[in-house]
């Protein structure tokens, strides 16, 4: 069976939604999506239980990041245990490409609320979908200066767009079921966290 193919869940729980799906060869099979929180941990694998439905996946992918510290250890966490369980192959997928999958606009920005008042932004272009410049984490002043596109999306999007002072903003929930869009290699990520900055703990000087 080619890999496109393959019953594959999805797990997202990067941002306060947790979301799971089931795909395969690029069709959406099943979902669940809820705004959670901080739940991840007691509704996830409630959640992928109920998604089965008996059924077995032959594959996992899961949103490795940047977002939530917490959520991000959730999803990965789940996804290995079932790996382990199913004996099946575990990939990650970046929240930055997720959102902004299912746009279709040529040229695309994606800005997540960070942590401390700074924004994860990204920049990708469509035909073929890509990245243009690499993750980073900037207050939205910062981002301004970096980030061209005219359509931003994500949970920062606005604090972007009014930071410029031009574009159109969309606050547009992550959901697993848009993973399907995703090209082969930005679902093929390692399965470890993109956390996307430093951790805020320090060690004493």
């Amino acid at each position: 069976m080619p890999e496109s193919d393959r019953l594959t869940l999805v797990i997202e729980t990067a941002t306060p939604a947790c979301s799971a799906a089931l795909i395969a060869g690029g069709e959406l099979i099943a979902e669940r999506h809820e705004l959670v929180g901080r739940g991840h941990a007691e509704r996830l694998l409630p959640m992928v239980r109920e998604l089965l439905e008996g059924r077995r996946p032959e594959a996992i992918l899961v949103d490795c990041g940047p977002g939530s510290f917490t959520g991000i250890r959730v999803g990965l966490a789940a996804a290995q245990g079932l790996r382990i369980g199913w004996g099946v192959p575990l990939a990650g997928y970046s929240s930055m490409a997720l959102a902004a999958a299912g746009a279709d606009e040529s040229e695309i920005a994606v800005a997540l609320r960070g942590g401390h008042g700074q924004l994860f932004v990204q920049s990708f272009r469509r035909d073929p979908f890509r990245p243009t410049d690499a993750l980073q984490s900037l207050s939205p002043e910062a981002a301004a200066a970096v980030i061209g596109a005219p359509l931003v999306l994500g949970s920062g999007a606005a604090a972007l767009v009014e930071a410029r002072g031009f574009g159109r903003s969309v606050d547009a929930e992550l959901r697993a079921a848009d993973a399907r869009s995703l090209p082969r290699p930005l679902r093929s990520l390692p399965p470890r966290p993109i956390y996307g900055r430093g951790a805020d703990a320090r060690p004493m000087p």
